[in-house]
């Protein structure tokens, strides 16, 4: 019997200036996971740039750049160069007052296997991003790849539990959900170590309510007034957490993922087999008024 186990790695990076620069350090990252035997790498969200949502500053949309860019071509490069997949988000321009959160999904050949664009757009303190991207029109469809069928979103999708079920629905072995979250000054004495475990819970859900392997690599240091908690981590079908950096270092962290394990844990725990798909009318309203009932 053929055992399909696949080494993931995140990289949990902190921002270190120029696009050139992190680059570089990017290049330096991927190819000391690829040395550890990984073959799926997963880059933070807007892994090129510093987080630039932090205000509302037409000046930061010359950052953005297309999906065939300097960022993604040199991802293409060095996915051929070491045969691995290269999840790398960044932030795209797709037409004159068009710009999107993407992760582009790069093939271990250097070709690209498929994109992703963010579909839930947060608008919080000092997280603007609607200012700057439009919401994505690509659906939540798995990206097939060399090693294994990627359901990829980005940051704020990780909230929602229909996002990752249709991932999961389309064939998706591993969820994986690049991040740029922390900390806001004055916040995380009080609130820090409850929004640092909603947030692993609420992923922690999706692994165990799907059957799914789920990765989640995650900015680190301090950017203006957000200090990103790192924390990445890589969760099993049963939501164990088997893998997980730390609040303040860069690192790469890796983790094989047997993907036999699907069925497996599916098998024992059937929640995909007991849906009640004739019963969910309910979730394509945005709330179910008394009239409705």
């Amino acid at each position: 019997m053929n055992h399909r186990i696949i080494r993931l790695a995140l990289v949990q990076m902190a921002h270190h200036g120029s696009r050139d620069h992190m680059l570089d350090r990017v290049e330096e990252r991927v190819v000391e996971a690829a040395s550890q035997g990984a073959q799926i790498v997963c880059l933070q969200e807007l892994f090129a740039t510093a987080y630039l949502c932090q205000l509302e500053d037409h000046t930061h949309f010359d950052f953005a750049e297309p999906t065939d860019g300097p960022s993604v071509q040199r991802m293409r490069k060095l996915a051929a160069e070491h045969e691995v997949v290269i999840v790398a988000p960044i932030f795209e321009k797709r037409a004159p007052g068009m710009y999107h959160n993407t992760a582009v999904v790069i093939d271990a050949d250097g070709s690209v296997a498929g994109t992703y664009r963010k579909m839930h757009i947060p608008d919080d303190p000092l997280y603007y991003e609607k200012f700057y991207f439009t919401p994505g029109d690509l659906g939540f469809r798995p990206i097939q790849t060399r090693y294994a069928r990627l359901g990829v979103g980005v940051c704020w999708d990780q909230w929602f539990p229909e996002a990752a079920r249709l991932f999961a629905l389309a064939g998706a072995e591993i969820l994986l959900y690049p991040t740029a979250i922390g900390w806001i000054e004055g916040e995380k004495e009080e609130f820090g170590a409850g929004q640092h475990d909603a947030w692993q819970t609420s992923m922690r859900a999706h692994a165990i309510a799907n059957g799914l392997w789920l990765g989640a690599p995650n900015r680190v240091g301090k950017e203006g007034d957000v200090e990103f908690w790192g924390a990445s981590f890589v969760v099993s079908p049963r939501g164990e957490i088997v893998e997980q950096a730390d609040h303040e270092a860069e690192q790469v962290l890796c983790a094989d993922c047997s993907l036999d394990e699907i069925d497996v844990v599916r098998t024992h725990w059937p929640f995909l087999r007991d849906r009640r798909v004739d019963a969910y009318q309910g979730l394509m309203k945005r709330w179910i008024d008394s009239t409705d009932l």
